[in-house]
């Protein structure tokens, strides 16, 4: 099925039909160049748009000559499918209408399938404005990028901030992560490491002969146990922290004293703290633990007088609320929703935004309670909301 505007029918009917064909397309991540390869063509089809590609990012932009511009961005990929490929409409009354859903939207059409709520449904807008809105109040830049779901390395964002960042650089920028319509502003940082013990190996008959990794471990998991999460207010918006250990490993036969165990911790902190900050929390300043670099002793923190081992790590995002063209909308979104800005706990690509000095919020159709989920769904009236917003607000 291919991507076009359908003329001579309603809005919401083009806005509808838009949608389906984007959920028609699989684009499970490794897999989204026929996505990709469709929405360069429908934006290529504009005289007024720019287009650029790398890899399978596509990015289009006006050049009206307004004072500000705007970036609108949004992930073409989706993870993988559990038995919910390809998707269906649902028609009211439908069994397969969650319960939650039909309450908040009583007597509407439901799509179900993956990727409807993360993200098609923002996408879906994003191209219609791209094709439709010809005399913005900013010059509009669009950004549908590959590989948001999986290692961040593969970022097809990422890859562009790294080689072409002045076509993503603007004012102001909206990620179409789902948020009921709402603002979530900002991000929280994540840094993940492992906090290794050390022992001697020796046979389990004569363990006295060796030294027990695995009991050693005990002390890092007692101060996990102890760990109280902590709410921090940045910018009026509050963000709550969390230290967890999420795999741990050890042993190499059942008869065989350890020698090592490695306790996987991940550490999401607040946007008032960069990525040496949070590391000096959880580690002390200047141990040297980088991604690479293996091993290093903790000096300070959490897990002082242990090995570090640092995984992954990924910098936190300010809400940026303070931003004018924020508080426009903001204002905007409070009058049409009843929704506040509230505080982004999870990490997501704001933080690629701020990182090259542009500020921007999470805003997007359907619950972020379904991603990923396989009953994933989102009601039309999601759409056409998400759609009213910002047309709004752009013109």
């Amino acid at each position: 099925m291919s991507l076009t505007i359908k003329q001579s029918v309603t809005r919401e009917a083009a806005l509808n039909g838009l949608f389906e064909a984007l959920m028609n397309v699989y684009s499970v991540s490794d897999d989204e160049t026929a996505l990709a390869d469709e929405i360069e063509a429908l934006l290529r089809d504009q005289p007024h748009l720019t287009v650029h590609r790398m890899g399978d990012t596509v990015v289009a932009s006006t050049s009206l000559g307004r004072v500000q511009r705007v970036v609108l961005a949004g992930h073409i990929d989706t993870v993988p499918v559990i038995d919910n490929f390809p998707p269906v409409w649902l028609e009211p009354g439908d069994e397969r209408i969650r319960e939650d859903v039909e309450k908040a939207n009583p007597g509407e059409r439901v799509m179900l399938g993956r990727g409807a709520t993360d993200m098609k449904a923002s996408d879906a807008v994003m191209l219609y404005l791209a094709a439709t809105m010809k005399e913005p109040k900013y010059d509009l830049t669009y950004v549908f990028y590959d590989h948001e779901e999986v290692a961040a390395e593969k970022n097809g964002l990422g890859k562009v901030a790294q080689v072409h960042p002045d076509w993503i650089q603007g004012d102001f920028a909206i990620i179409g992560e789902p948020t009921d319509c709402g603002i979530e502003g900002g991000c929280n940082g994540t840094i993940r490491f492992d906090v290794v013990t050390h022992g001697v190996a020796a046979h389990s008959a004569r363990a006295w002969m060796g030294q027990n990794a695995i009991h050693k471990a005990a002390r890092i998991l007692n101060r996990l146990a102890t760990y109280e999460p902590e709410d921090i207010e940045v910018d009026g918006l509050t963000y709550r922290e969390g230290v967890n250990a999420t795999l741990i490993s050890g042993g190499k036969g059942t008869n065989v004293i350890p020698d090592e165990c490695r306790v996987h911790v991940n550490y999401r902190f607040a946007p008032d703290k960069d990525l040496p900050a949070a590391k000096a929390v959880m580690m002390g300043a200047d141990t040297g633990a980088e991604l690479g670099a293996g091993e290093h002793e903790a000096t300070g923190g959490m897990f002082e007088g242990f090995s570090i081992e640092m995984k992954d790590e990924s910098p936190s995002a300010r809400p940026g609320m303070d931003a004018p063209l924020a508080v426009s909308l903001a204002e905007l979104v409070q009058r049409k929703t009843g929704l506040a800005p509230q505080a982004k706990l999870g990490w997501t690509d704001v933080a690629r935004f701020s990182a090259i000095g542009v500020p921007a919020v999470n805003l997007g159709a359907g619950s972020p309670l379904l991603a990923h989920k396989a009953d994933e769904q989102i009601p039309e009236s999601q759409i056409i909301l998400l759609a009213d917003i910002l047309e709004e607000w752009l013109h």
